[in-house]
């Protein structure tokens, strides 16, 4: 375990029997179709590799950045997009894949930014899903675990870009959040 984190919440083993479980499910939901996966960077990205090795569909994939959160481990509600997609996804079926549902804030921006541009479906598979957070609730068409009000890293989620390599997802220590925030007013970056 690493030093900065209370206790492992998910192991490497249940995130793994998780996401094979999603990707069977999602591969009989789009079953004779090729659907878009759109990651959200950075975070999504560790659970993204693993799910799309999953599926025994064909799939396109693309990637968005957005910042709403930064050194903070709170979401600041002002989501902005750094990195937009490559593909028009106009009358394409679109999986967006996101690590973490917390306030619901950046999830429900970008759903209704996708809904613009006209795709033939949209769905949203998560990760991780902190209901306890919730401000604006966002439909999760495919979640991987509920989990409580409680910060956390590894499996490609972060706090002030670290420990994303971490193969558990682990409660990180609060002194660590809020010892950085107290002494620093600090920018956004990403985040749900």
């Amino acid at each position: 375990m690493h030093n900065d984190t209370e206790r492992v919440l998910l192991t490497e083993q249940e995130i793994a029997a998780r996401v094979r479980q999603l990707g069977e499910e999602i591969s009989r939901d789009y079953a004779g179709k090729e659907p878009l996966v759109v990651g959200i960077l950075k975070g999504a990205v560790i659970f993204m590799a693993d799910l799309v090795r999953c599926l025994s569909i064909p799939v396109r994939m693309d990637f968005m950045a957005v910042s709403s959160y930064g050194a903070s481990s709170q979401s600041s509600g002002v989501v902005r997009i750094l990195k937009d997609l490559e593909h028009n996804i106009g009358g394409m079926d679109v999986l967006l894949v996101e690590d973490i549902v917390d306030t619901g804030l950046t999830l429900n921006y970008l759903r209704e930014n996708l809904l613009t541009r006209g795709p033939a479906s949209l769905k949203i598979c998560t990760l991780l899903d902190k209901p306890g957070r919730r401000r604006v609730n966002v439909p999760v068409d495919y979640n991987g675990f509920i989990i409580p009000d409680e910060f956390v890293v590894g499996y490609g989620l972060d706090y002030n870009g670290r420990y994303r390599h971490l193969r558990d997802i682990m409660i990180l220590k609060r002194e660590v959040y809020t010892a950085k925030e107290d002494n620093e007013n600090c920018p956004a970056d990403d985040g749900s």
